[in-house]
């Protein structure tokens, strides 16, 4: 049997697209280790619809 893994699949979202008034929304998914990371976490990524690099914040 195997053993169930501490790595979830989480969903990062534009914290800066909502007040900029653009269509549509920048979000990515990733991976992370619920055991050494149990809050949310923040990267840095590109959102191209404002095409710049902006926080991304963990939903859900």
């Amino acid at each position: 049997m195997a053993k169930k893994g501490n790595r979830v699949q989480v969903i990062l979202e534009c914290t800066e697209h909502k007040e900029s008034g653009k269509p549509g929304t920048s979000r990515y998914i990733t991976t992370k280790n619920k055991k050494n990371t149990p809050d949310r976490i923040e990267l840095k990524k590109y959102n191209p619809i404002l095409k710049k690099v902006t926080v991304h914040k963990e939903i859900k």
